[in-house]
């Protein structure tokens, strides 16, 4: 049975808001990057979170890779081969929100539900869903549900992950920040 402690309180509500780089609090944040809807309930929601800004890969000739983390997926701002911005944006994005759920003492196996918005990339009609799909499949869906392996064909993966959260992609005219092409929702379900 559960202590008085420990009873579920639906009505209360937690925004979490990132502390600043040295451990203080924001005096003035934006948004909160998650909430937490009654304490010691199942539920985590995830604010939009994007590919992050990382100015060390502004290009004034394409100013979408001035959102590429080069930490994770390219050397300085040059995409690998076989790599689209919206592949290396979904990634960058998936970092965040896994950063995000951790925060929370998450991750993305806990991820139950994901909303995703695209954006074409400049000088293409439609959002590149096949280069989602392949930042998708780094963290979610990459192992086989029979034998428990891997399925190299998403190799290297980032996170091995058996979860398949249910999801929508939604494509967009536009999203909140310049050069953003992906913009994702999470919601997670705390474990048992």
């Amino acid at each position: 049975p559960l202590t008085h402690a420990e009873e579920p309180k639906p009505t209360e509500v937690e925004f979490f808001i990132p502390p600043a780089a040295d451990g203080s609090v924001r005096p003035n944040p934006f948004l909160a990057s998650g909430v937490g809807v009654g304490k010691n309930v199942a539920v985590y929601y995830s604010a939009g979170t994007g590919p992050g800004f990382f100015a060390e890969c502004n290009d004034p000739d394409d100013p979408t890779l001035r959102w590429i983390n080069p930490e994770f997926f390219t050397t300085g701002c040059e995409l690998p081969e076989g790599v689209s911005i919206t592949e290396a944006q979904g990634m960058n994005a998936l970092n965040r929100i896994a950063e995000n759920l951790e925060a929370q003492g998450l991750t993305l196996e806990d991820v139950i539900f994901l909303r995703i918005y695209l954006a074409a990339p400049p000088g293409e009609e439609i959002a590149d869903y096949s280069g989602w799909n392949e930042a998708y499949r780094k963290f979610f869906a990459n192992v086989d549900l029979v034998t428990g392996d891997t399925l190299a064909q998403y190799e290297p993966i980032v996170f091995i992950n058996p979860t398949r959260p249910a999801r929508t992609n939604i494509e967009v005219a536009s999203l909140p920040v310049s050069g953003w092409l992906v913009e994702l929702e999470a919601v997670a379900a705390f474990p048992k």
